[in-house]
């Protein structure tokens, strides 16, 4: 009775099943490479390991016994099993397996996920078996999921102050101040400093802005962490704020926004790529990564 398997028991199984796909002892010298006696000797071996015979063989020829006819099953599915096993094994080799997630920062542009979208099939098209997370979040959010390692990496304009993460700058969104019908500067073509300090701003907690950029007006009593809610307190008439180009563009095309002083009061946000550094990241990680990179160079 075999207690373990071995190397020498999985030997004496393949010579079971190439003496009965041959028809006995003295067919299958020729396919073995083995003498009859060699063949009696080794099938006699596996006999004893198993504890019963597999076979008979004499005047009448060479029969199988029906305890032979079941170990026949068993040892063939066994060695499909293992043949299954080995392409298994050597496919998850080069495979690349696990999950990436990315973080990806709130209203971008349609050319932006264009090109997210690219690294998608670009990494689709590798031999993978992954799972891609894409998460929407505020870019102070951002960097506490990949403090956390709640993220692989993520897509933002950040402050680049977090010494934990390397940034890599993928591209620059461009940033108007804004108003809208019933605010004082909508029908103002050229407004002056002193108008525009009379301005009740949005503040956008996320100071990505420096103090070299245009307009930071004192008067400030509306706050919004969102697009959507900058877009509204300006849409009120009451209030000028920043938004990005691309996202008030069909707003001012119907004639619901207008840009205040373009190009005196616009500036430019460097949107980075970001990981934390103290984290090595497997190869469906690296790969994504390489992939979002091409994608946007």
């Amino acid at each position: 009775m075999l207690s373990q398997l071995h190397d020498l028991d999985l030997q004496l199984l393949r010579l079971f099943v190439n003496v009965v796909e041959c028809g006995g002892f003295s067919a299958a010298q020729g396919e073995l490479g083995l003498s009859q006696s060699s063949i009696s000797q080794q099938m006699a071996k596996l006999e004893t390991r198993l504890g019963y015979r597999l076979c008979s063989r004499g005047k009448g020829g060479f029969k199988i016994t029906p305890k032979g006819e079941q170990l026949l099953s068993a040892t063939r599915s066994l060695f499909e099993s293992i043949e299954a096993f080995r392409h298994q094994s050597n496919g998850v080799a080069g495979r690349l397996i696990g999950e990436v997630r990315l973080g990806l920062s709130e209203a971008l542009d349609q050319s932006v996920l264009q090109r997210v979208a690219d690294a998608i099939r670009r990494f689709r098209e590798r031999d993978e078996s992954v799972r891609i997370e894409l998460i929407s979040a505020m870019p102070g959010e951002m960097e506490r999921l990949l403090l956390q390692q709640r993220l692989d990496l993520a897509i933002g304009y950040f402050s680049q102050v977090q010494s934990a993460f390397d940034y890599r700058e993928l591209f620059t969104e461009t940033q108007h101040l804004y108003c809208a019908p019933g605010h004082p500067l909508f029908t103002d073509d050229a407004p002056d400093d002193l108008a525009l300090q009379a301005c009740d701003r949005v503040d956008h907690p996320y100071r990505f802005l420096r103090s070299d950029e245009p307009f930071q007006g004192k008067m400030c009593s509306a706050r919004s962490e969102q697009v959507e809610g900058t877009l509204a307190f300006i849409l009120s008439g009451k209030h000028v704020g920043y938004l990005p180009s691309h996202f008030a563009r069909s707003w001012v095309d119907k004639g619901l926004l207008r840009a205040v002083r373009r190009g005196d009061m616009s500036f430019d946000v460097a949107f980075h790529l970001a990981r934390h550094r103290a984290l090595v990241p497997g190869d469906a990680q690296k790969a994504f990564e390489e992939d979002l990179l091409a994608a946007f160079a």
